[in-house]
This record gives C-alpha cells, structure tokens and sequence, in this order.
C-alpha cells in the first residue's frame, strides 16, 4: 500500500481496489482509516472520494461480464469524445474538466466495483480478516508491516515468520496449552518450532493450515481471488474454515514442494504436485525458499550472510574475532531462532545474539 503515498487526484483512489472495498464494503483490511488521519490535506482528498464514490452506489443489477465489459467500453468511448470536444472548445473551464475527469473515474470504477462483487465478494463465503479474529479471546498483538521489506516475527514458541509488506499478522503473546493460533492477511513465510502436543493454525481468508513443525508459504491478501500455501519442508494439511457454512470440509495434504491454490469464490483447492511446472508459483518464490542451509566446513560470515539475504535482516558481528571460524552444521528445518541458537552453540566461548526486529547483535570471544 505504500503507492498510495503518491495519491494526488481523485481517480487515484477510486481505482484502488482495497479503497473501494474500505468505503462499499466497510472492510479496512489496508488500514485505511488511520492512514487517512495522518495528514489533513490527504483527509480532504479521501473525503472527497468517498462521497463521490458513494454516490454512485446503486442496488444490485443482474449485468453480466460481458454486459459490464461493453459498459466500460462505451463509457470510455463517450469520455474521449467528451475529451475532444473540451480541447476544440477552449470556453471550458479549468474547473469543468476536472469534474468531468472525476465523474469519467467514477463511471469506470464504479463497473469495476459492481464485476469486482459480483465475481470475488458478492458470495457470502468470504471471510474478513477481522471476522477471524474477532471471536478469539486470548488477547491478540497485531504486526502490521507497511514498509517495502520483509520483516521478521518471532513468536513464543521460538517459531519465526517473515512479513511481507501490505500484510499483518495477529498472535497470541503466550499460546494456550492444547494449541497455536495465528492469523494472516498478506503473505507471509512460517517456520514453526516442533511440538506434537499443540498443532499450529494458521487462518487466512477462507482456509485454515494445520502444522506441527515445519516451513511454508502463505499468501492471502484480501483482495485477491486465490489464496496459496506452498511448503519448503514437512508436512501441512490446509481446509476450508468452518465459518463457511458450504464447506466440502476437503482437507488437502501437503509435502515439501508441493502447494495449493484455493479459488475464494468457487470454494475448489487445485493441489499442485510440482510447483516448477507452475508459473505463477515459480515467480513468486523468495530467497528463503531457494537458498539452502546446509553449511559443510563454511565460513561464520558467510553462513551470516545467508540468513541476511534469506529473512531481509542485519547481522553485526565481531568479524576480527570470527574470521578464521567455520562450521559444518544443517539449519534447514528450523526457526530463525533456532538457526542463531545452534551457530551460537557450535561457535562456542561465550557466543550468544540479541535480536530486535530486523537487526540482530552476536556477541562472541571467538571460535572453540
């Protein structure tokens, strides 16, 4: 969401689908509302939008894709000979071809908005973010990242989960006994620490994943008509949520390699057995999932380097003291934590890290 930083006119908002879905729909999954808040002249801008926006809210029509297609056409048709009439006619007003401007953005987004809810939210199979979490009682912390780089959470349990940007998280600040709850809008990169007795959820839209202990990919942001998982390693089962009153209650299960794609407005899971042959999948990979953490006789530093480039964090650490270190270890199957944790231990002579968000401190004597 950061684009809307650059928002100067009108058109700007009304094309912005997470707007249109704020102001029709009354679902601020973008965080909206205190954005607005933050800057008068920008509070001006979004007003002003809204109410035309509004304005233009009809009760439903039975039109269809083609119908709303050739509307737009047409609209559009209409506004460049409008545009044409404007430049020969120099009489005009400055003022006048502003609202035209706006009233042309209004007509198209508004059709827009109408195919928009009638093919991906007009079913009352989708589920909000805030509907997830609002019935939950243990007392959420909500991680918001508005920022263009990843960031990296970790949770009580010592699992680790890398934030994308444009997403949010919610958590527990201790989880119950029996098991562990999450809850995603975005994308997002889990690794969950291993325990058998309590089972790690992770809700996201309209499907929930099932995992012990293991790594995988998340990505569901609210206004997009897929959600996927994909998992680097272990085993996940995903299902549709039980809010879902038309649920299969289809689980589907998942290796490393393998992912999912669930169709919102259908309620149908496609299991992609190899990812390489999908592109869309192959495109959206990060480093986190291609890089390997298998180190045999490696530097320190360039074991640190890795999980730089891997969860988008800084490392400082005491390179005069480190240089000649090296290491043979595996990290593959573990939380960030985790991974410090054991290059920590393996370094040995009093070598320990501090992390705070996305910039960790090891504090060493030197290698065994």
């Amino acid at each position: 969401m950061q684009k809307r930083n650059t928002y100067t006119d009108i058109e700007d908002f009304l094309s912005d689908e997470s707007f249109q879905l704020w102001i029709l729909s009354k679902v601020d999954e973008q965080g909206w509302e205190d954005w607005t808040l933050e800057n008068r002249q920008r509070a001006k801008l979004v007003e002003d939008a809204r109410l035309l926006l509004l304005a233009m809210k009809v009760p439903n029509t039975d039109l269809t894709s083609n119908q709303i297609h050739e509307a737009l056409k047409s609209t559009w048709r209409k506004i460049e000979e409008k545009e044409t009439d404007l430049r020969e006619n120099t009489s005009y007003s400055y003022t006048f071809r502003y609202w035209l401007a706006g009233a042309a953005a209004i007509l198209i987004c508004f059709l827009s908005v109408k195919f928009y809810q009638r093919n991906i939210l007009a079913d009352d199979s989708v589920i909000t973010y805030n509907e997830l979490i609002e019935d939950n009682v243990e007392g959420l912390v909500e991680q918001t990242n508005n920022t263009e780089k990843a960031q990296t959470i970790t949770l009580s349990d010592g699992s680790s989960v890398l934030l994308q940007p444009d997403s949010k998280l919610s958590y527990p600040k201790i989880f119950s006994e029996n098991e562990r709850k999450v809850y995603l809008s975005g994308e997002a990169f889990f690794e969950i620490s291993k325990n058998p007795k309590k089972p790690f959820f992770v809700y996201a839209n309209e499907i929930v994943t099932r995992v012990v202990g293991t790594s995988f990919r998340i990505k569901a942001y609210p206004d997009q008509q897929n959600v996927e998982v994909l998992v680097r390693t272990g085993k996940v089962k995903v299902k549709s949520n039980d809010l879902i009153e038309t649920s299969k209650k289809e689980e589907i299960e998942l290796f490393p390699n393998e992912a999912v794609r669930f169709t919102r407005n259908s309620l149908a899971f496609n299991k992609i057995t190899n990812i390489t042959e999908d592109q869309i999948l192959v495109k959206s990979v990060g480093n986190i999932e291609q890089l390997s953490f298998e180190f045999t006789d490696i530097p320190v530093d360039q074991i640190f380097k890795t999980i730089e480039q891997a969860y988008q964090v800084n490392i400082d650490f005491p390179k005069d003291k480190l240089q000649d270190c090296r290491l043979t270890t595996s990290l593959s199957d573990q939380p960030l934590p985790e991974k410090l944790k054991i290059i920590c231990k393996s370094i040995g002579n009093d070598t320990n890290y501090e992390m705070n968000g996305n910039q960790i401190v090891i504090t060493s004597q030197g290698c065994n």
